[in-house]
């Protein structure tokens, strides 16, 4: 596929080789495929080189402040359940600074799509340990290593009943839009873990560290057995494909009271903020 109603003819700030540039590429595929359309698609982010990625794609998109994307993709599905809602998040920016909002979207589990561009370090300010930066990573600020273990953020995604937790790799543009097209037609709140290296900032974790890493789960793999998928983020390898599905779930959206009643968007009427807060809160 070369063309893409979702082209956005622009300067893209990415480091040349960059893994990003093909979460963007297999991103513009899965939409054109699920052919959604730009006007009902909605890019959220915060703060690093992964929360670039709405800039470049020719939509609506919300840049918000550094960890802070999933309130707001909440908030944006919560006015508009008409929208596909999309975050990009980094390592970083999603498990570190957005390490709390994480655990209570899970929670609330809105019909919302995050994806993380998992690579290891803190791309944009220059090389820092991130929250998943391996055992041992040397890097300006732990120049003996990093000394704690990674934050395995799939693992505790399962332990909070997510709805959707996926996990795929950059190097294989296919099979990740694959995995994207599932998450964003999945009813409720999905996580996305894409492992991409960062050329520039991170020698360790590159595409041949990651390829050799990583492995496929088989077709025969039950994605609803959660004790397995705790098995199997747990194992010394990667594994890619649907890790843990539970389609249970009621969607925030269809929990509050406020559209029990009125099924018109919110943004088409008046409400009270101060009782849908309360609501959203508890």
């Amino acid at each position: 596929m070369n063309n893409s109603k979702f082209d956005y003819n622009t300067d893209i700030a990415w480091c040349p080789g960059c893994g990003n540039f093909n979460i963007l590429k297999s991103l513009k595929q899965a939409l054109d495929e699920l052919k959604i359309e730009q006007e009902k698609l909605c890019l959220v982010s915060g703060i690093g080189q992964a929360a670039k990625t709405p800039q470049y794609v020719k939509t609506n998109y919300f840049n918000g402040l550094h960890g802070r994307a999933l309130p707001v993709a909440t908030a944006i599905r919560l006015a508009n359940p008409e929208l596909t809602v999309i975050v990009h998040s980094g390592d970083g920016d999603g498990y570190g600074e957005g390490g709390n909002h994480l655990i209570h979207t899970i929670r609330k589990n809105p019909n919302v799509t995050l994806i993380v561009h998992n690579n290891m370090v803190y791309g944009l300010t220059k090389g820092q340990g991130s929250p998943a930066s391996q055992l041992g990573f040397k890097n300006p600020i732990q120049t003996e290593g990093v000394y704690v273990p990674p934050f395995n953020a799939i693992a505790t995604a399962i332990a909070l009943d997510i709805s959707f937790a996926g996990r795929a790799f950059s190097g294989d543009v296919e099979r990740t839009k694959e995995i994207i097209k599932l998450a964003i037609e999945n009813k409720g709140f999905s996580l996305v873990e894409i492992l991409q290296p960062c050329v520039s900032f991170n020698k360790v974790n590159t595409f041949m560290w990651f390829k050799k890493n990583s492995y496929y789960l088989n077709d025969d793999y039950n994605p609803e057995d959660k004790f397995d998928a705790f098995r199997k983020v747990n194992e010394e390898k990667f594994p890619l494909g649907v890790i843990y599905k539970n389609s249970k779930r009621k969607i925030l959206e269809e929990s509050i009271p406020v559209y029990e009643t009125n099924k018109e968007p919110l943004y088409k009427r008046t409400v009270d903020l101060r009782k849908l807060q309360k609501i959203v809160n508890k």
